[in-house]
């Protein structure tokens, strides 16, 4: 099972290609500048595109709608 599951991030972000994007990009983000909203030891995934799930799905990345 994965953490965190898609409908619970759903909830969050209105759109499936949406979600990708963002956290995406955020994962990429992670990689390049090493930082991180969680500590470190708080995340349970080890790969930056799960922490950046986890990232969305505790609210910490917001989308700007038109």
């Amino acid at each position: 099972m994965l953490y965190p599951s898609i409908d619970s991030l759903l909830q969050k972000i209105s759109s499936k290609y949406l979600l990708v994007n963002l956290a995406a990009k955020r994962a990429k983000e992670m990689e390049q500048t090493e930082h991180y909203q969680i500590k470190e030891n708080e995340y349970k995934s080890a790969k930056n595109i799960g922490k950046a799930l986890e990232e969305i799905k505790q609210g910490l990345i917001h989308v700007k709608e038109d």
